[in-house]
């Protein structure tokens, strides 16, 4: 569903640590972002894709460029010293939206969520690759069963049969992995961008490089939608930005290892808007491949946390003053 994951950078110095109302927006962009999900699912079959992409990331600009003003960052946020950096992060994120909208048309809900939390898990790989992270044993473990957990969500969806609708679930699945390893390249780029950025010019250059990707999209099939439809997709871009915002301001009050365990409550509502909304009953692969690769995400993020705090006592530690 392509939602960011990674802490944005700080555009101003951090307020106190407030760990619970940190805790509170991170679930509050949660909640917003399952929401925008459902909206896009329930108009799938009309509106395709690319042109979700479009409302998603078009109608989310007024809400951002809106908080932008409103902290006073609109005039000096958005300058950037690295434009080719945001193009890179808009392409693959695009494609991340772009694949999950369509996984979204194809799979049930909870299925796209669970498959979408290989995303994380892939960074860690990925951040080793690109950025010369240090990854030790116990990280690439938990990441490799968590891609077991990955598999074991999609097995149903893998056997190759005639019938168009087992073969469209196929593609889904793929679809919905391939937009979890897009989501992860997006997130290295974004962890490239902070060392230089500020979130006001991250945020911003990306709704607006998605919403100019997915005009390329128009000769394949864009709609006129209804107006019931229409206003949906308008939501479901305002909702995005409120969720952008949501996120945002939880890395502002707490700790990224705190928060993150958080994103995982997804599946949880992924769970109730699925069979009360679209009439979807989870199976048993979907609900044990999912507990993996959860389980998985949270060693990581203990993990990332130990580690966080080892490399700060050690600086206290060669601290002249400490």
């Amino acid at each position: 569903m392509s939602r960011p994951t990674s802490p944005p950078a700080a555009a101003s110095p951090a307020p106190p640590q407030q760990p619970m109302r940190g805790i509170a927006f991170k679930v509050a962009s949660v909640c917003v972002f399952v929401a925008m999900a459902a909206i896009i699912k329930a108009t799938s079959g009309v509106v395709p894709p690319g042109e979700a992409v479009f409302f998603r990331s078009f109608f989310a600009l007024p809400v951002i460029v809106g908080w932008l003003v409103w902290r006073g960052e609109l005039r000096h946020g958005l300058k950037t010293p690295n434009p080719m950096g945001h193009l890179w992060r808009g392409l693959v994120g695009t494609a991340a939206m772009g694949l999950g909208f369509t996984a979204l048309g194809l799979l049930p809900f909870p299925e796209v969520t669970a498959i979408g939390y290989a995303a994380p898990l892939m960074v860690v790989v990925l951040a080793a690759m690109f950025l010369g992270e240090n990854v030790r044993l116990f990280r690439l473990s938990a990441v490799g069963v968590g891609l077991v957990g990955v598999l074991i969500v999609m097995s149903p969806r893998l056997s190759v049969t005639s019938d168009p609708l087992s073969m469209a679930e196929t593609l889904g699945a793929v679809v919905a992995l391939g937009g979890a390893l897009c989501a992860a390249l997006a997130q290295v780029f974004v962890r490239k961008l902070t060392r230089t950025e500020g979130t006001a010019a991250i945020v911003f250059w990306f709704s607006t490089t998605a919403s100019v990707l997915a005009l390329f999209t128009l000769p394949f099939g864009w709609v006129v939608p209804g107006p019931g439809t229409a206003a949906l997709l308008v939501l479901a871009g305002i909702l995005g930005g409120i969720g952008q915002i949501f996120l945002t301001s939880s890395y502002r009050y707490a700790d990224a290892s705190l928060i993150a365990p958080f994103e995982y409550a997804s599946m949880l509502l992924a769970l109730g808007v699925g069979y009360f909304v679209f009439g979807e009953v989870p199976t048993w692969a979907m609900l044990g491949g999912a507990a993996i690769i959860i389980a998985a995400g949270i060693a990581i993020i203990w993990r990332e946390r130990k580690l966080g705090l080892e490399r700060g006592r050690g600086r206290r530690a060669m601290s002249p003053n400490g």
